[in-house]
This record gives C-alpha cells, sequence and structure tokens, in this order.
C-alpha cells in the first residue's frame, strides 16, 4: 500500500489537471511544481541547501511556463529532493514518517504525464489524436 497508494495519487493528480483547459494547464501545472520547490523549506533539514533547491526549482518552474519538459523535469528535481529528506528523516509531512517516501513514487508518475505533453488523458484514447509531442 505503501507504494500503490502515491501512484494513485499520481494518477489522480493527472486526472484532475486534465479537466483544467489546454491554455491554462501548463501554467498551472509550472506553479504547482515552484510551490513544491517551497514545500520543505519550514523542515529546514538540510540548511542553506533548502533555499538554492527552492531558487532551482523556481527557475525550472518559470521555464515551465512556456515547456512541458521543464515541468517535468521539475518534477524529478522534487523526486531526489524527496529521497534526500526520507534518508535524512525530515519527511514533508511532519505527521507522516514515510510522506517523502510517498511523494518520490508520486512525482514521477506526473512527470511522465508532463513529458508526454501534458495532454488531457481522454486524448490519448481518440484514434484522431495527434501523437505526444506533434501540435494538434
Amino acid at each position: 500500500m505503501a507504494i500503490l497508494a502515491p501512484i494513485l495519487i499520481g494518477l489522480v493528480y493527472v486526472l484532475l489537471s486534465s479537466l483544467i483547459p489546454d491554455r491554462h494547464r501548463r501554467r498551472f501545472n509550472a506553479v504547482l511544481v515552484g510551490g513544491a520547490g517551497a514545500a520543505y523549506l519550514s523542515g529546514g533539514a538540510l540548511g542553506p541547501w533548502e533555499v538554492a533547491f527552492c531558487a532551482v526549482l523556481t527557475y525550472v518552474a518559470f521555464r515551465g511556463l512556456d515547456s512541458w519538459t521543464f515541468i517535468g523535469l521539475g518534477w524529478l528535481l522534487h523526486t531526489g529532493w524527496d529521497i534526500v529528506h526520507h534518508l535524512k528523516g525530515q519527511p514533508i509531512l511532519p505527521f507522516a514518517h514515510d510522506s517523502s517516501f510517498g511523494c518520490a513514487i508520486c512525482d514521477p508518475v506526473i512527470a511522465i504525464w508532463c513529458f508526454t505533453g501534458g495532454r488531457p488523458v481522454w486524448a490519448w484514447r481518440r484514434v484522431d489524436a495527434p501523437p505526444p509531442g506533434v501540435p494538434g
């Protein structure tokens, strides 16, 4: 369940994000990945590295305003930060010991969707839909 639940959370995120109109979906996801960069700031387990990571992810999120690839990269960077925090023992949710572990599983699910262009999931089933990466 510790692995299945985060995967399901990632899939639910993708499904709900697919409901956002195309013209807003990428920007919404860029803002969210930027916010994820600040998720560990209050814990301060890694000292000034927390601020440095936040700055890096802010830049990646800014580039994500125009690029799904940068948003996917941001989620993968956050995955790495989740792993560091899980190993260091400073979870993203202080009351849930394995929350960083779960986040490290959930984030790549979202990243994969971003690398495919963040298209609505129901568009993948349409026969006449262009393949991922091809403007439709």
